[in-house]
């Protein structure tokens, strides 16, 4: 995959992480206004780092893939990752914006990750979990356009098909560079 994954969005693109990254990843994984959500990691740069290498293989075979979310100008603004790829579902996560990233940009990262996914990557449509207490997150994915699926204890379980983000996205093209 090139080193600039995705590009439609107006305001921000993406970018394959890079062990270089590893200390901003660490710094919104860390942060407890961030993590109440999503997988808790050690405050260990070293161990971050040696999770990046390790991933860097998963990418390399074509298992995962872990992208900086930047502004044009490329300023680092978050994460978002393509994982657990299964038949023709893909799911995203490890969507995490720092503190003082612009309101577009959450939304501007989620049409940038079902462009990948759907289109360049072809799948036809995603699955995605959240922990029940992460209600800014399923307010917006249901506003989004994805459907509750089935739910556990902790996580409720989306799925977005690619008809239904075609919806979506003429709702949202204002976002994008070119309005289809």
């Amino acid at each position: 995959m090139d080193h600039l994954i995705c590009d439609i969005a107006k305001h921000i693109q993406f970018r394959l992480v890079d062990i270089s990254d590893a200390e901003f990843i660490l710094s919104l994984r860390t942060d407890p206004t961030k993590n109440k959500f999503i997988s808790s990691v050690e405050n260990d740069l070293e161990a971050q780092r040696q999770w990046l290498i390790d991933y860097k293989q998963r990418e390399r075979n074509s298992k995962e893939y872990y992208f900086i979310i930047e502004s044009l100008d490329q300023e680092k603004l978050g994460t978002i990752r393509i994982y657990d790829l299964k038949g023709d579902s893909f799911c995203w996560g490890s969507w995490i914006l720092k503190q003082d990233a612009p309101a577009y940009a959450a939304i501007e990262a989620v049409l940038s990750i079902y462009e990948i996914g759907l289109y360049r990557l072809g799948f036809a449509q995603s699955h995605t979990d959240v922990r029940k207490g992460n209600q800014a997150v399923i307010s917006f994915l249901t506003d989004f356009g994805a459907v509750i699926t089935h739910e556990d204890d902790n996580d409720y379980y989306f799925r977005m098909t690619q008809q239904k983000y075609e919806q979506t996205k003429k709702k949202y093209r204002r976002f994008l560079k070119t309005a289809s």
